[in-house]
């Protein structure tokens, strides 16, 4: 007889709502393959129960919170362990949180009031897969994107298409500077720097800043 053995994804919750936190820990602890080792209120609880032995391999990591928020959690957490797969579950859903994020190795951003069923794509996406954007945000980023491989095929022509000052211009994008700020490196007028953006908002078919940092990341112009 032949036996499969089942790994074990193990979840850390770090939200300073303990509702929250409870609630969550009661619901994936009955989804198969995966279980909570334990909860934290903040980033500095979560580094002090953290087990060298036992380490997580995802974490479900809130904004905002006392002491240690969840900017400077993912931060830490990418620079001391890179491997531990994070996912922003938050209300916070502007541009500069999202991007900031990346930045941080996220490899999901949810909205708190997203369907549970969407929670647990996420958390198998991310472990499986490795990145997963929430589909509100992403289909407010992507104005329209059909998964179909002829438009991956098309994407990824897009950005072989792009110029260098255009993908130094993502690159940029990537990053926490302002518009005007990236106009300066670039040696450009920030209206010439407007020009670039709506150039390729057009061209590549999003709608937002967000959009144009998924679609380098997604593309390798840049890696987060």
């Amino acid at each position: 007889m032949n036996f499969i053995l089942q790994t074990m994804t193990t979840v850390v919750l770090i939200d300073d709502h303990v509702m929250i936190r409870n609630s969550l820990a009661s619901i994936i602890n009955k989804k198969e393959g995966y279980q909570v080792i334990f909860e934290a209120n903040n980033g500095k609880h979560f580094i002090n129960q953290l087990d060298p032995k036992n380490m997580p391999d995802l974490v479900l990591l809130d904004i905002s919170m006392p002491e240690m928020n969840g900017f400077e959690t993912a931060e830490w957490m990418l620079a001391n362990y890179p491997k531990i797969k994070v996912i922003v579950l938050s209300m916070v859903p502007d541009e500069r949180s999202i991007i900031k994020m990346l930045q941080n190795g996220v490899k999901g951003y949810l909205l708190k009031d997203t369907e549970l069923s969407e929670l647990q794509n996420a958390m198998d996406a991310v472990i499986n897969k490795g990145i997963y954007i929430n589909a509100v945000l992403y289909n407010n980023i992507i104005q329209s994107r059909n998964e179909s491989n002829l438009l991956i095929e098309q994407e990824h022509q897009k950005a072989l298409d792009l110029t260098e000052r255009e993908k130094e211009f993502l690159r940029l994008l990537c990053s926490d500077k302002s518009y005007k700020e990236i106009a300066a490196v670039m040696f450009l007028s920030p209206r010439t720097i407007d020009g670039y953006r709506d150039v390729l908002f057009a061209k590549l078919k999003v709608a937002s800043r967000v959009g144009l940092v998924i679609f380098a990341v997604r593309n390798e112009i840049v890696k987060l």
